[in-house]
């Protein structure tokens, strides 16, 4: 049987072995301006992105390259260019989101195989079918469409691949056709450069042009005025309907500027979500745990499954953010015998250890600290803080760049991670 791929976005360069060691299939990710996410964009040099499809590779896992901006005349030179150097770093395929762009790709790299992007916002068999013409090799489907129509484009075009969004930030406006961004402050969503201003509180005002009045409207207590602000798309719990469809060749994760630990613990619950479902097993609260453990909006499972007009809970009113169930308090280095510290660490914390799954960890008790394993979770409990360069510190903090010992070797990347106190609450404004 042939499993469905599990795409993680890449960032960076240690973000993308992060996602491929946590468990991702594939993984996408762009150089420059040409790529939806400019800030992601500019982590990537052609080196080391080149590094990270070496990477890959050797582990027998793909690396999409992203050129989904929406160009501008005077950048067309510019964009020949970058596709084919593109081109010459030998990524799996590559995700464009305009006809122009597709068709340029197509003639220039003719062996390249062409994903559609979500921007181009194909619902129906009609725009699937003149895009697979156009030589596209598989859509990326809006985040609006239903599972029922994904069947109906399969059943059309079956050599069509299909990739569908399960998790991450979801956009107010129609698959990122929006202009609030562009006219509020310049920034162009569909060039990569979006302010996110749907994630403001907003007040609103009534105003009388013949006398000049203006009144400002008062919310009722506790609705809150983030008018504009989509909860997060989460569909870990329904990966059985996804992938009972037969229809889906690849499920993805938004999430290119998102930290390290998002990478991880997203890719490792998909990762669980999808071979459970291989396995005849469901545990929901399994996959929820690790994903209720990011930073989120509140969740939602959004269109996929029900109609948007059947949907009346995929807005965070009173809120932008909202802290998870843990914090992240350490992150261990590529020799996997220390840690770097990411939030307040004291002798004797409990500290959950988040790794790769299948990781098998050394159980021992030793004069740096212990390992242990509780209600199958394994833990660390530091007796002291010694540092690489032999210091021993009382308590290291966030920012603090020594590394830290542990009592045992972990993976590279590993993470550390404790309950969020209660006191660290929501984030009130962006």
């Amino acid at each position: 049987m042939q499993k469905v791929e599990l795409l993680s976005p890449a960032g960076t360069l240690e973000k993308l072995k992060i996602a491929l060691d946590f468990g991702a299939d594939a993984v996408y990710g762009g150089v420059s301006h040409f790529s939806l996410r400019i800030r992601s964009g500019k982590e990537f040099s052609f080196e080391d992105f080149e590094e990270g499809i070496n990477y890959a590779h050797e582990r027998g896992k793909k690396v999409y390259a992203t050129i989904n901006g929406f160009p501008f005349n005077s950048q067309l030179n510019l964009l020949k260019k970058h596709i084919l150097t593109m081109a010459e770093l030998k990524p799996d395929a590559f995700i464009v989101a305009t006809p122009g762009v597709l068709k340029l790709c197509h003639d220039l790299v003719p062996d390249m195989p062409l994903h559609l992007s979500t921007q181009a916002n194909v619902m129906n068999v009609l725009d699937a079918k003149v895009y697979a013409d156009m030589g596209a090799t598989r859509i990326i489907t809006a985040r609006e469409i239903s599972l029922k129509d994904l069947v109906e484009i399969k059943k059309e075009l079956p050599e069509l691949e299909l990739e569908v969004f399960v998790h991450g930030s979801m956009c107010f406006a129609y698959s990122g056709r929006c202009l609030i961004s562009t006219l509020q402050s310049g920034r162009v969503p569909n060039r990569g450069s979006c302010a996110n201003d749907c994630r403001f509180p907003y007040e609103i005002y009534a105003a009388n042009p013949e006398t000049g009045t203006l009144f400002k409207l008062e919310e009722e207590e506790g609705i809150g005025t983030y008018i504009m602000n989509s909860k997060d798309l989460n569909l870990a719990s329904h990966m059985q309907e996804i992938l009972e469809s037969g229809v889906v060749d690849s499920v993805k994760i938004e999430g290119r500027t998102k930290t390290a630990y998002y990478a991880a613990v997203t890719a490792k619950a998909y990762r669980m979500a999808i071979d459970d479902y291989y396995s005849d097993i469901l545990d929901s609260a399994k996959y929820q745990y690790e994903l209720e453990s990011l930073q989120n909006r509140g969740y939602t499972d959004a269109y996929l499954i029900s109609r948007p007009f059947e949907k009346h809970d995929t807005q965070s009113l009173d809120f932008t953010m909202q802290l998870g169930t843990h914090q992240v308090s350490g992150q261990v280095d590529e020799s996997g015998e220390y840690f770097l510290c990411k939030y307040k660490t004291l002798p004797g914390d409990e500290l959950e250890v988040v790794a790769p799954l299948g990781t098998k960890i050394e159980m021992l008790d030793n004069e740096i600290g212990s390992t242990y394993e509780r209600d199958g979770k394994v833990y660390v409990k530091l007796k002291k803080l010694l540092a690489k360069n032999a210091k021993v510190w009382q308590e290291v903090h966030s920012g603090n760049t020594n590394p830290i010992k542990l009592p045992t070797k972990l993976p590279q990347y590993t993470f550390l991670r404790i309950p969020s106190h209660e006191d660290m609450g929501t984030y009130p404004k962006s």
